[in-house]
């Protein structure tokens, strides 16, 4: 069901309902409509009638075929009945009548979900009878379904699909080919583990996306590496299935076909006519037939495609391997006489009229065996693709060059590169450090190894960082003044920033900086300009500088056409939230657009849909912040691979998800990230300690915190924002006050001191019972604007505790409806936290009625429980003295704590003591 989740909730959502439901599901063969249904049938609940129909090829003669269909083989069918409906004497109002009255006496009372499969072979009085079902009331749903491409106007489906919408709330489902991301995860789910993103887009690409030939690739080849299964042979039954579509044609198509099957996926006109020798309006004709037969569609102006590559290979499989060689031959002659070179349209791809693209030149030369043809055109076309931000196109055309020239550096250059931007981390590392090896020249090597401190940054390969660095120094004393010592110290400054040494790094800058002007190098200018504005945005005192540099250079670069270089300052300037929400959205959309026409994969997709979610949390919409996440997850299978835009993602999605409260789902995203190789070593104890927390698990929080406590020690810097979430799960767990104030030492040092640490300083001051302090602490920062929405919230529900404490009741409610409106689209904690404060003020929970608070408020296991807190059991012993869980030991608590309207264990017996 990869890909299918939100068809199957809308169905399983109509099944469901009260009243009755038609939906219709349509998609190309093999597009997944039957399993949809299957997995439909296998989630309604015990006791709904299933009847399932299926038409066959040939059905319009046989009257009632889909509901003969679906009661064969049923005892409780009224052999009279059923007679009744096969006798041909009867009229066709009878006969229907008697169909309707099987159904009826069949599903009674009962919820039902009746089914009729492929209604595009269906006769006209199964058409009739589906419509007059759809008449019917009662909790039923009946589904349908169909191939668009397969209904014309002379099949009783099209009349009933035309009435079906005129009279009838009908739900349309629309079933599309898988994404390359959705291909990835169901070979992932098939094969058991994650996919390389070269075999998956590859299988993509061979299938079309259609679930049914991926499956059949991987039914058909047991036992082979899904990287394997990309060379394979097509598996002779599906070949088969698939070369029928062209066996009848005549000889002068079956020619004209079998060359488009050698031009490749896509098939320009003029191309294929000129290695055929067809004449315009002779090739028209064949090809509108093939459009016809659905074996080729019209993908552009003046060029076709097949319908479905593996068509395509079957048809070309059945090709001796001779004639495949002399229409390449044929095909690269013709490309190679056209004059014009390519070039990118205005719109960021294509070519220009005439003009012969370095791919198809590379693949015609390949297939015709010409390799010295096919090495210019790798290299051309490499740097061609890598200009127009087609990355992963120049990194299969740098592979395709090096398969037969493994040593060209040229060709390592940009297959490190492409593999980079592509997001493909492994093969950039094991071609840049080859390109590193091979380099000829200081001014070569020094852009290798200045690659290579990214790579292993971004791969979290810390020792192959250092050592890289290193080698630049060395190779820094070792060149005389210019451009290879200049290019160098801009590896150096960047090496320095990534690992937090600012002052070099700008030292590093300054002087690359210095060599670019004197020997006048331009594309050095540009880096050393973003390592220094990179730089200096890092430090609270020289950040306005830093962004003032990173935002001129911005405009610089994209003048340049430098697209990486602009999407990385643009990712630095979105790092901080600037003045407005539409400063930082305008800012997010301009990098995303230069990281696309960069084909800087990791910056268009990951790092755009992170900074929604970001940009959702500084508007306190916690919902649309997770969805942008959820979002980006689905287009981008990149958080799966290793490295720190994995991890930073999930790490992200799950802290969210700890705030709204969603536990279950934070609960698998740690096993995913548990099952990446790098994380940060705080990531898996942090995370645990923080779910710990949440669902009221003392010892499990006690367990993990001591191996967060370890792990910081190997974090350099030390965050505000992780302090308040961490210490805010304990304080809600109730920790004991040594262990929090361990906690607090930990991730807090001397250099924290924003508006965040006063926040904790705030919260740990309230813990300690000293109210003065904490309350003059959230008094000042209730409007600092690094603080979002969410944690102002926050801010105001603790003053309003310390106000209550000193029985200021007046301004404690004032802070309560202040902190209403910012937790407006919140959810989890924060919004728990401010109802107990509403209650114990004597108000409603937010948005609610009138309600019952307090003690009366408590069921009686509630109060049971509520009893032995106040004597000071712990869930666990609450868990051990009523026989449950230690989790709905939490719960009860929990639920006890935001009814009372208090924050501790100890309020609870006190305010029972009082009652």
């Amino acid at each position: 069901m990869i890909g299918r989740e939100s068809e199957l909730r809308r169905l399983a959502r109509l099944a469901s309902a009260r009243e009755p439901a038609v939906a219709l599901i349509a998609g190309e063969p093999g597009i997944g409509k039957t399993r949809l249904v299957h997995e439909l049938l296998a989630t309604v609940p015990a006791g709904t009638v299933v009847l399932v129909g299926q038409a066959e090829p040939g059905s319009l003669s046989r009257p009632y075929e889909v509901l003969l269909d679906a009661i064969d083989g049923r005892p409780e069918v009224d052999e009279e009945q059923l007679a009744a409906l096969a006798d041909a004497r009867r009229s066709p109002v009878e006969r229907l009548h008697t169909g309707l009255a099987l159904l009826s006496e069949l599903i009674g009372d009962a919820r039902a979900v009746i089914v009729f499969e492929d209604l595009h072979w269906a006769d006209s009085e199964s058409a009739a009878l589906f419509e007059r079902i759809a008449d019917q009331h009662g909790q039923r749903l009946l589904i349908g379904t169909y191939r668009p491409d397969e209904v014309s106007r002379r099949q009783p489906v099209a009349g009933l699909l035309a009435r079906m919408e005129r009279r009838h709330a009908v739900t349309h489902v629309r079933l599309d080919r898988l994404t390359p991301a959705q291909t990835a995860a169901l070979l992932a789910a098939a094969t058991g583990a994650p996919v390389a993103l070269r075999a998956a887009t590859a299988l993509h690409h061979r299938t079309g996306g259609n679930p049914f030939f991926l499956e059949e690739l991987l039914r058909a080849l047991p036992g082979y590496a899904v990287e394997a299964l990309v060379e394979q042979p097509l598996p002779w039954s599906l070949a088969d299935v698939l070369r029928r579509q062209v066996d009848d044609l005549e000889p002068v198509s079956h020619r004209i076909v079998e060359a488009a099957t050698v031009l490749g996926h896509r098939i320009p006109f003029d191309l294929l006519a000129d290695v055929t020798g067809a004449g315009e309006d002779e090739l028209i004709a064949v090809l509108r037939d093939l459009v016809t037969r659905g074996v080729l569609v019209e993908s552009g102006e003046d060029e076709f495609a097949f319908r479905h590559a593996l068509v395509r290979e079957a048809i070309n499989d059945q090709m001796l391997g001779r004639q495949r060689r002399r229409l390449h031959e044929a095909a690269l002659d013709v490309l190679l006489r056209r004059k014009t070179a390519f070039r990118p349209n205005k719109g960021g791809g294509g070519a220009e009229d005439g003009a012969s693209d370095p791919a198809m030149v590379a693949h015609h030369a390949q297939g015709a065996g010409r390799y010295d043809d096919m090495v210019a055109a790798a290299r051309s076309g490499a740097a061609l693709y890598l200009s127009i931000g087609s990355a992963y196109q120049a990194f299969q055309l740098a592979e395709m060059g090096l398969d037969e020239v493994p040593d060209d550096t040229e060709l390592l250059a940009a297959a490190a590169r492409a593999a980079w931007l592509a997001g493909l981390l492994d093969e950039a590392l094991r071609y840049g450090r080859r390109w590193r090896d091979l380099a000829g020249t200081a001014t070569d090597r020094a852009e290798a190894l200045y690659l290579l401190v990214r790579l292993a940054w971004e791969a979290r390969v810390t020792d192959e960082m250092r050592a890289s660095t290193q080698d630049i120094e060395t190779l820094i004393a070792e060149l005389p003044p210019g451009a290879g010592q200049a290019r160098a110290m801009t590896a150096i400054a960047q090496s320095s920033y990534l690992r937090d040494d600012f002052d070099a790094a700008l030292l590093w800058a300054e002087r690359a900086l210095a060599l670019a002007t004197e020997f006048d190098l331009p594309d050095v200018r540009l880096i050393a300009l973003l390592e220094k504005g990179a730089t200096l945005a890092e430090r609270s005192q020289t950040a306005a500088e830093g962004r003032e540099i990173l935002s001129a250079l911005v405009d610089e670069t994209e003048k340049a056409g430098e697209w990486v270089l602009a999407a990385q300052a643009l990712n630095i300037l979105i790092s901080e939230p600037p003045a407005s929400p539409s400063e930082y959205s305008e800012i997010l959309e301009r990098m995303r657009i230069d990281a696309e026409r960069a084909g800087f994969e990791s910056l268009a997709v990951a790092t755009y849909f992170q900074g929604r979610a970001r940009l959702a949390v500084r508007a306190g919409d916690l919902r649309a912040a997770i969805d942008a996440l959820i979002e980006g997850r689905a287009l981008d299978q990149g958080y799966l691979r290793r490295g720190r835009w994995a991890d930073y993602h999930g790490v992200f999605l799950a802290g969210l998800y700890l705030e709204a409260g969603e536990l279950d789902r934070v609960e698998q995203l740690i096993a995913d990230l548990a099952a990446l190789p790098s994380n940060p070593p705080p990531t898996i104890p942090g995370l645990a300690f923080h779910l710990a927390c949440r669902r009221g698990d003392l010892p499990g929080a006690e367990a993990a915190m001591d191996e967060l406590v370890v792990a910081l020690a190997g974090q350099p810097w030390r965050s505000g924002e992780q302090a308040h979430d961490l210490i805010s799960a304990a304080l809600e767990l109730g920790l004991p006050m040594a262990r929090l104030d361990r906690l607090a030492s930990t991730l807090l040092d001397a250099d924290v001191w924003d508006a965040h640490r006063t926040l904790v300083d705030a919260q740990l001051d309230e813990a300690h019972g000293r109210h003065a302090e904490a309350l003059a602490g959230y008094l000042s920062i209730t409007e600092a604007h690094i603080l979002g929405p969410a944690h102002r919230g926050t801010v105001r529900i603790g003053a309003a505790r310390c106000l209550l404490a000193a029985d200021r009741r007046a301004e404690a409610t004032a802070h309560a409806e202040a902190a209403g409106p910012l937790l407006a689209q919140w959810a989890g904690w924060r919004v728990a936290q401010l109802d107990q404060l509403r209650a114990r003020l004597g108000l409603a929970p937010a948005g609610a009625a009138d309600a019952v608070s307090g003690p009366a408020a408590l069921t009686p296991r509630e109060r049971e429980v509520a009893v032995l807190i106040s004597d000071g059991l712990t869930n666990t012993e609450l868990a051990r003295r009523l026989y449950i869980s230690p989790k709905t030991a939490a719960v009860h608590v929990s639920n006890i704590l935001r009814k009372l309207g208090v924050a501790s264990r100890t309020e609870v017996g006190d305010l029972l003591r009082r009652s």
